[in-house]
């Protein structure tokens, strides 16, 4: 036998757009329903508010005067400075008398602390309000990152040296003359001339105090990457990506010896202080030693892995240190012919090297950054503040401490020595008729006295540079910020 049968209540028929409609609506009466106002304000929440941040703004305030204390309608003690305050929750009542319910008692007892508007009171009341500087009180609260230990910390001034106030440094000339790329620059130890060789084959030499042309000499049949004139002989020597290195007699103005032995170009010429020999780093990676009478190869130093773009010389040892493409320094012991040391703190090419005339220290030139090292041992001392992001091919210090770098794209950096601080960056500005790609400083140098820089350039240029003797402290003020952490490579 069946059972009983459920009558079904009628179902009203919708359609869907209706019941979408009628679910959306009862969303919107369980999750929002304010529709976007915001709920009337509370009194009571907001004087909790208030209290809350009052006390975490002036909580660890303390007034210093006692005959104020005294003065005072209420006068109530503070919390002790052996007391650890802990506020209880923001919903609480007890947040307007600063959780004392909660406090953490370290001394033998604890008064009852202020009403806030008292304290509010007497901060208003009184200018001279004092913040103890010994108060062992710590007091938190939510939201209370402002009262952080850094606030009371000890300042321990930097140690790093201050740099010392210079000039800026403005061009003064700028001398046209050669028809090709200038390359490389040197001055006569007497200061009256100095040379420059160029992509057009040719050296001339220039009168430093009117930047006229004197002389001009030929005999390289490709561009003149390297000069040095000798302050024991009246001799100049040159360097070219002919694979010629060239002695020239000033007497006769014309080339007297040729030094064979290179297997491609010649990229750098430097001279020994004090011996008669010469050194020349090319392409071919190997730095050789000649000797200039000779004109025999004394030694064929090897080791690096790419082209020797730098070279410098000095009296003692390390006699020879050498910077090339494979971004590795090398020390070289010239008794021997054999290396001394290896500084591997650059990631790229180093195209300039520059030591310092009095300390015994020099300077190393990268794409990434500029270092400087002690001698004789090499130990690193510190990178320069700042990073001129681009090829450095130049580089150059006078004996005041101010050290000048050129770039690929015409900017001329002038650093303080001690310091590594960058005082001022200048950017060249070509001929006319140049295209502003040919704004590339491919040498520099200062002359004897340090006075006068002298920078050749991818224009077809030479720019002549000297401090500004308008220049002022309140003119150029010395913005320098020390370092906050010191790389140690």
């Amino acid at each position: 036998m069946p059972g009983p049968t459920l009558e079904m209540e009628p179902v009203e028929p919708q359609s869907l757009k209706k019941l979408s409609f009628k679910s959306l609506k009862r969303t919107l009466d369980l999750f929002c329903p304010a529709h976007g106002r915001l709920a009337p304000p509370d009194p009571e929440s907001k004087k909790l508010r208030i209290s809350h941040k009052v006390n975490v703004e002036y909580g660890g305030i303390k007034t210093t005067s006692q005959p104020h204390r005294q003065a005072n309608s209420a006068p109530q003690p503070l919390v002790p400075s052996n007391a650890l305050a802990l506020p209880g929750s923001e919903g609480s009542r007890d947040a307007q008398t600063g959780g004392a319910q909660n406090a953490l008692v370290v001394g033998p007892s604890v008064p009852k602390p202020p009403r806030i508007d008292d304290v509010y009171a007497r901060l208003l009341a009184r200018n001279d309000v004092g913040v103890s500087g010994k108060s062992t009180d710590i007091i938190s609260a939510r939201g209370s990152e402002r009262l952080s230990t850094s606030a009371i910390m000890e300042r321990i001034p930097s140690k790093w040296p201050r740099p010392v106030w210079r000039p800026p440094w403005k061009n003064y000339r700028v001398i046209s003359g050669h028809l090709g790329w200038v390359r490389s620059v040197a001055f006569d130890p007497s200061n009256t001339w100095f040379c420059t060789g160029s992509a057009d084959r040719t050296i001339k030499i220039w009168d430093v105090g009117s930047g006229r042309l004197k002389l001009t000499l030929t005999g390289h049949i490709e561009q003149i990457r390297g000069l040095a004139v000798s302050n024991r002989h009246t001799y100049m020597f040159s360097a070219g990506d002919d694979k010629q290195v060239k002695c020239w007699d000033l007497e006769q103005n014309k080339a007297i010896r040729s030094y064979h032995g290179h297997l491609s170009g010649v990229y750098c010429l430097a001279l020994h202080p004090t011996l008669d020999v010469l050194l020349t780093g090319g392409r071919d990676s190997v730095c050789r030693v000649w000797d200039i009478r000779t004109k025999t190869q004394i030694f064929a130093l090897s080791g690096h892995e790419n082209s020797v773009c730098s070279v410098f010389t000095r009296p003692t040892d390390p006699q020879v240190v050498t910077g090339s493409h494979d971004s590795t320094i090398k020390f070289w012991d010239l008794r021997y012919g054999k290396t001394m040391t290896t500084l591997t703190h650059h990631k790229k090419s180093v195209r300039a090297m520059a030591m310092h005339p009095k300390e015994n220290c020099f300077a190393s030139a990268s794409a990434d950054n500029i270092k400087k090292f002690n001698l004789p041992k090499g130990e690193f001392l510190h990178n320069m503040l700042s990073q001129q992001r681009t090829i450095i091919n130049a580089m150059a210090v006078n004996e005041e401490g101010v050290l000048v770098t050129g770039g690929d794209n015409g900017s001329l950096w002038f650093w303080d020595w001690k310091s590594g601080h960058n005082f001022q960056q200048a950017q060249t500005i070509v001929q006319p008729g140049s295209l502003d790609s040919e704004a590339g400083i491919y040498a520099a140098s200062y002359d004897i006295t340090g006075s006068r820089l002298v920078t050749c350039e991818a224009d077809k240029t030479i720019k002549m540079w000297k401090e500004d003797e308008t220049a002022t402290e309140e003119t150029h003020p010395l913005n320098f910020r020390p370092p906050k952490d010191i790389r140690r490579y």
